[in-house]
């Protein structure tokens, strides 16, 4: 994938795609682009001031991250106000934008087509083994899973030898039940495929027309009942992917990059979504790796899929833990602001989200006024130090955030517009909310 040129500006970035294990795929010549950034970064004669690091969040192919970074890079640039604002404060201003694409779409029903035949299934196993796990074993799990979902979708419970696949799959999945404070794609209470049918059995009338609708309708309501495991097994497989993603490819790029800059470039980190894993997993590292470089200077979660708790220093579900990226803020991983967006007409953090994330009813304490299982994009951070919530401004109005700090937009006000069931999850390329980009580029200026 070339350096890619924004419809209608001079404005470039490139666009560094990965595999779902976080190895970056290569170009049509061979070469890995991610040398080129390096190389780029390096180059004292046209020196990078600013390096912007992002991470889409759910974008099933390259056609249609590229759809998003044009839309949000446009965005920012379009805000000219902010634009020469930070060209005044930041001396030869000069950004390198970077893109990653991750394969990243958590449901697949909506490519498979209807029916029970051989050309049905393969489809069907091919699809979900992309997106869940791709091994002998998998396969055949999910083989005997869709072959048999019209029948097991007549009383709703699910066979002895149906609950076995499921249970091969999570296995093989490698996904597991760590509760709220594990890693992404194990930050559940446990994994019953039974639970999950009974659940969506017991309210249909949050599952259909609306579930439907996103899975493209070609399954029957009851059908989808049958196949509602494996919709949240291929949730779970993508928030761990998104951590893998992070903690090995974006981590070691975002190193790279470090290593070759100037001590005075600024790195600043967005994620949508999912990619908001990406990016927090991307300044965390792996568990027990080698930490950055140094500190980034912001870090911007817009529409977070991730969990409320993932930052706290203590989650009242879980008295005495701490969040899986609480190190993030222990150790001051992030040198300026740490700033989120919500929405009240996120349908897709709102509802697919708890609902992916929880196994049966959701939990609330009577002594906080948030929920066990919740996503960034409804909620903002909670649990954590220094959070301060905001309600998002003009274009002309600045924020002054402070370093060190965590900032929830209360965003509903413009993050407002979209269709059902997902609603306004993706609906971020607005200039309000890429002035809160530009107002955490400039913390600490």
């Amino acid at each position: 994938m070339p350096l890619r040129k924004v419809p209608g500006t001079s404005t470039q970035y490139y666009l560094i795609c990965y595999d779902e294990n976080g190895q970056e795929r290569t170009e049509d010549d061979g070469t890995k682009l991610s040398r080129a950034v390096v190389k780029r970064l390096a180059d004292k004669s046209t020196p990078v001031t600013d390096v912007f690091f992002t991470s889409h969040g759910w974008q099933g192919d390259v056609q249609a991250a590229i759809r998003q970074y044009d839309a949000w890079i446009g965005a920012m640039v379009a805000v000219k106000s902010d634009v020469d604002y930070v060209s005044e404060q930041r001396k030869n201003f000069n950004p390198l934008i970077v893109g990653l694409h991750w394969p990243s779409l958590p449901f697949g029903d909506e490519d498979i087509p209807p029916g029970d035949d051989a050309a049905s299934v393969n489809k069907g196993v091919e699809l979900y083994a992309g997106r869940i796990a791709d091994t002998p074993e998998a396969r055949n799990a999910l083989r005997s899973i869709l072959e048999n979902s019209n029948t097991d979708a007549k009383t709703g419970v699910l066979p002895s030898a149906t609950k076995a696949a499921y249970d091969t799959l999570f296995k093989e999945a490698q996904l597991g039940a760590g509760d709220v404070e594990a890693a992404p794609g194990a930050d559940q209470d446990g994994w019953d495929p039974q639970a999950i049918v009974d659940s969506d059995k017991e309210h249909p009338e949050q599952d259909e027309p609306e579930e439907s609708s996103i899975l493209g309708g070609l399954f029957s309501f009851a059908k989808n009942l049958a196949l509602s495991p494996l919709r949240q097994a291929s949730f779970w497989a993508m928030k761990r992917r998104a951590s893998i993603v992070g903690e090995t490819g974006g981590h070691t790029l975002l190193s790279e990059l470090q290593t070759a800059a100037s001590p005075d470039v600024r790195f600043h980190l967005m994620g949508h979504s999912f990619g908001c894993i990406v990016m927090s997993a991307t300044i965390m590292g792996p568990v027990g790796g080698a930490p950055l470089p140094r500190p980034v200077d912001s870090l911007l979660l817009v529409q977070g899929a991730l969990s409320i708790w993932a930052f706290a220093s203590d989650i009242p579900y879980r008295e005495g833990t701490p969040g899986y990226f609480y190190p993030i803020v222990k150790n001051g991983m992030v040198k300026g602001p740490i700033v989120t967006t919500r929405s009240e007409f996120d349908g897709a953090v709102g509802f697919f989200y708890p609902k992916g994330a929880r196994l049966k009813r959701q939990l609330v304490l009577v002594d906080t006024p948030y929920p066990k299982y919740a996503g960034v994009g409804s909620y903002g951070i909670q649990g954590a130090a220094a959070v301060e919530d905001l309600s998002i401004k003009h274009v002309d109005k600045p924020y002054a955030f402070k370093a060190g700090r965590i900032y929830n937009i209360e965003a509903s006000r413009v993050i407002s517009e979209g269709k059902r069931p997902v609603g306004a999850h993706s609906d971020i390329a607005k200039p309000e909310v890429a002035h809160i980009f530009w107002e955490a580029v400039l913390s600490g200026l």
